[in-house]
C-alpha cells in the first residue's frame, strides 16, 4: 500500500491499547509501519535499481524484527535527547513549592512492549502490502516467489477514511469535552483505534469474499474462445464488485470487466483481445539485460514487444552508423492495464504505461540504453 495507509495503520495500533503500556507507542508504531519502505531509496541508483530492491529484503519476515528494532533505536536516541532537555529544565528552573499541588507524572518507558508494538506495526506493513496486485516477497531470500493477495487497490480511499476517522474524532470529542468543562483523558482514542482495525480486517474479508465470486463467474462462463491456461483478477479502487479480469491462451491475452454484484461480465474480442507479440532477437536480448532480468522475475503477467524504432522520453535514440539498426524493446505488465490510467490496447506501445520498462537494442543483440516510467537507468 502506499505511505499514507502504513502510517495511519501504525497510529491506530499504537493507541489501540498500547499506548496505555508504554510511552513513545504511538510514535514508535508509526515509524515500523513505514520503516520497510525505506527501501524506495534505492530510487537514487536508477529506475531498474528501485524495482529490483522495491519489496525486497526490508519486506520480508527475516528482517521484520530488525525494521523493528531500528524503529525502536530511532525512539531511544528520540528519548535520550528530550531526557536531557527535561533535566536541563529542570536544573534551570526555580525550586518548587512543595505546597503546590503535583504534576501528573510521565508515562515509563516499558522496551519491551515498546519493541513488540514496533514488531506488529512491522509485520502489518507485510500484510498490507500482500493484500493488493504488486505483491511482495515474504519469504525472501529462502524463497524468492512474489505473493498477492490482489483483493485491495494500491491506494484505497474507503481505508483512509476509516483510519482518519479513529485519530480525528477522539480530537474532536476531547474539544467538546474542554468547551463543557469534562475531565480530560490521558489516553482517547482507544475505542475508535479498534474499530478502525477491525474495519479494515471486514473490507479485506469482503473484498476476499467478491474476489473469490469473481473468480468463480470468470470460471463458469466461457469469455474466449481458446483454452484458458490461466487467469487473475486486479482489484479496483472504492468498489468491491468492481474487476479487471485478465485470461490467457496460448497465442493471446483477454482482458474482462467484472461486476459481482450484477454478475456482468463485460469482454469485447475487437479491443479487448492481445495477441501475444512474437520473439525477435531484439526481445531477448532485452531479456537478458538488467532490466530484463528484473522485470521479468517481478512482471507475472509481463508482455515484451518489440515496437520498433520509437524514441523514449529521457533518452534519446542511438546515434549510429548507416549500415546500423536499432529498435525499442518495451516491457509493460497486463496487471495494472486499468483504462482509468490511460491503458488501452495501444497503449502497451507507450512509455507512460503504468510500471512500464524500455530498452534500445541495436543489431539485434546489443544493449544501448534502458529505463522506465520516463527515466534512464544510468
Amino acid at each position: 500500500m502506499e505511505p499514507i495507509t502504513h502510517f495511519l495503520t501504525g497510529a491506530c495500533i499504537g493507541r489501540a491499547g498500547l499506548n496505555r503500556k508504554t510511552a513513545y507507542a504511538t510514535l514508535a508504531a508509526v515509524l515500523a509501519a513505514e520503516a520497510a519502505d525505506l527501501d524506495i531509496l534505492w530510487s537514487f541508483a536508477g529506475p531498474v535499481e528501485e524495482l529490483k530492491h522495491h519489496r525486497g529484503i526490508t519486506h520480508t519476515f527475516i528482517a521484520a524484527p530488525v525494521v523493528a528494532g531500528v524503529a525502536m533505536g530511532a525512539v531511544w536516541l528520540y528519548h535520550r535527547w528530550r531526557e536531557a532537555r527535561y533535566r536541563r529544565k529542570l536544573a534551570a528552573a526555580p525550586p518548587v513549592d512543595p505546597r503546590a499541588p503535583a504534576l501528573h507524572p510521565r508515562q515509563p518507558v516499558n522496551w519491551a512492549w515498546l519493541y513488540l508494538t514496533s514488531l506488529i506495526a512491522a509485520l502489518s506493513h507485510l500484510m498490507l502490502d500482500w493484500t493488493n496486485n504488486y505483491g511482495l516477497r515474504p519469504f525472501f531470500p529462502f524463497n524468492p516467489r512474489w505473493y498477492a493477495g490482489s483483493f485491495m487497490f494500491i491506494a484505497e480511499p474507503i481505508l483512509w477514511a476509516l483510519l482518519l476517522l479513529a485519530l480525528v474524532a477522539p480530537w474532536l470529542a476531547g474539544l467538546i469535552g474542554g468547551e463543557i468543562g469534562a475531565r480530560r483523558r490521558v489516553f482517547r482514542g482507544r475505542g475508535w483505534a479498534i474499530f478502525a482495525l477491525a474495519g479494515m480486517v471486514l473490507l479485506w474479508g469482503w473484498r476476499y469474499a467478491e474476489h473469490a465470486r469473481a473468480q468463480s463467474l470468470l470460471e463458469n462462463n466461457q469469455i474466449t474462445t481458446a483454452p484458458v491456461q490461466r487467469m487473475a483478477l486486479e482489484p479496483y479502487m472504492i468498489d468491491p464488485f468492481r474487476w479487471h479480469a485478465i485470461l490467457e491462451t496460448a497465442d493471446s491475452f483477454q482482458t474482462a470487466e467484472i461486476n459481482t454484484r450484477t454478475g456482468y461480465i463485460n469482454s469485447d474480442p475487437q479491443n479487448d483481445v492481445l495477441f501475444k507479440p512474437p520473439s525477435t532477437p531484439a526481445t531477448e536480448a532485452a531479456k537478458r539485460t538488467l532490466l530484463g532480468r528484473v522485470y521479468l522475475d517481478w512482471g507475472s503477467w509481463a508482455v515484451v514487444r518489440d515496437v520498433g524504432q520509437q524514441p523514449v522520453a529521457a533518452l534519446s535514440p542511438p546515434n549510429l552508423a548507416p549500415n546500423r539498426e536499432w529498435t525499442t524493446v518495451q516491457f509493460t505488465d497486463l496487471r495494472f492495464a486499468y483504462s482509468f490510467l490511460g491503458y488501452g490496447k495501444g497503449a502497451a506501445t507507450s512509455a507512460s504505461s503504468p510500471l512500464s520498462g524500455w530498452v534500445y537494442i541495436i543489431d539485434g543483440r546489443e544493449e544501448a540504453g534502458q529505463g522506465m516510467g520516463g527515466r534512464e537507468q544510468k
